[in-house]
C-alpha cells in the first residue's frame, strides 16, 4: 500500500475482531504502516501471535486487550485502556462479527440473538465508547464499521446474518447524521464473500455452496485495502468489490428482477459445481 505513504505512522488504531480474518490482516497492515495498534478479541493467544508479528516483522507497537464485545462494560474498559496507552484514538475499525447460516424458516432465535449481540450490540458498544473520546480530542477521528454486502441484500442461507448487517447499516447512517459537522467521521466498508475463517465455517452448508462457489471468494487484502482507503480519505461507504454496493442499491428499485438474478446465480453455481465433478 505504497499510496498510503506515512498517513498512519504514529496514529493510534483500535481493531476489534483482530485475532483472525479481516481483523487480523487489518491490524498487521496498520502495523506495517507504522501505527500503534490495540488488538481486541476474545482469544488472547491469537492476539499475542498478531502482536508478535507486528513487533517482530514490522517493528511496530501493539497492545493486546482481550475483550468480548457483547459486554459493554468490558468494551468501555478496553477502549479506555487503548486511549490511556496511546494518548488518543485516531481510527477504530469495528470489525468483530459472527455468521451462523440458516434458512429463515429454520432459523433458531438463539442463533439470531447470538449474531445480534456481536454484529449489532457489540458494534454499538464500540461506537458509544470510542466516539466521545474522539469528540474530546483535537482532530477528531474515524470509525470504520465493517459491514457486508448482505447488509444491502438478503439472500438465503444468510437471512439472519443479513438482518444484523442491515441493522448495522442503519446505525451507521444514523450516527453519521448525528456527527455531521464534527471532526468524527463514520465510514461503512461492505465486503462481499472474503476468503476468511468465518466463510470457511459456512462453506459446508449446501445452500451456501450452491449460491456461491468458493472459487469466487475474494482475498482478504481487498477488504483491508477498502478499510485503509475509508480511514485515509474519510469515505462514506466503500463496497468490495468496488461498485457492488451501488448495484445492490439499484437492485432494490426492482426487487423482483434482483430475485431472478439471484436464482440465476444459484442455478449457474450448481451447474459449475456439476461440471467440476
Amino acid at each position: 500500500m505504497s499510496w498510503l505513504d506515512d498517513s498512519f505512522r504514529g496514529k493510534a488504531v483500535v481493531v476489534t475482531g483482530a485475532s483472525s480474518g479481516i481483523g487480523r490482516e487489518t491490524a498487521l497492515g496498520f502495523g506495517r504502516a507504522g501505527a500503534r495498534v490495540a488488538l481486541l478479541a476474545r482469544r488472547r493467544d491469537q492476539l499475542e501471535a498478531v502482536r508478535g508479528s507486528i513487533q517482530a516483522d514490522h517493528g511496530g507497537t501493539a497492545l493486546v486487550l482481550p475483550c468480548d464485545v457483547t459486554d459493554p462494560g468490558a468494551v468501555r474498559a478496553c477502549i479506555g485502556q487503548a486511549r490511556d496507552a496511546f494518548g488518543r484514538l485516531d481510527v477504530v475499525v469495528n470489525n468483530a462479527g459472527v455468521l451462523i447460516p440458516s434458512s429463515v424458516l429454520a432459523l433458531d432465535p438463539a442463533d439470531l440473538l447470538a449474531m445480534l449481540r456481536v454484529n449489532v450490540f457489540g458494534a454499538l458498544a464500540v461506537m458509544q465508547a470510542a466516539v466521545p473520546i474522539m469528540q474530546a480530542q483535537a482532530g477528531g477521528g474515524v470509525i470504520v464499521n465493517v459491514d457486508s454486502l448482505a447488509g444491502r441484500r438478503g439472500v438465503s442461507p444468510l437471512g439472519g446474518y443479513a438482518a444484523t448487517k442491515f441493522a448495522l447499516v442503519g446505525l451507521t447512517e444514523a450516527l453519521r447524521t448525528e456527527l455531521h459537522g464534527s471532526d468524527v467521521h463514520v465510514a461503512l466498508v461492505m465486503p462481499g464473500v472474503i476468503d476468511t475463517p468465518m466463510v470457511d465455517a459456512v462453506e459446508g452448508n449446501e445452500e451456501f455452496q450452491s449460491m456461491w462457489p468458493s472459487s469466487l471468494n475474494m482475498p482478504v487484502s481487498w477488504a483491508v485495502w477498502a478499510i485503509f482507503a475509508a480511514a485515509r480519505f474519510r469515505l462514506v461507504e466503500l463496497s468490495v468489490p468496488p461498485g457492488a454496493g451501488t448495484l445492490e442499491k439499484l437492485a432494490s428499485l426492482a426487487p423482483g428482477l434482483a430475485d431472478s438474478v439471484v436464482h440465476w446465480m444459484q442455478t449457474a453455481s450448481a451447474w459449475m459445481a456439476g461440471e467440476r465433478k
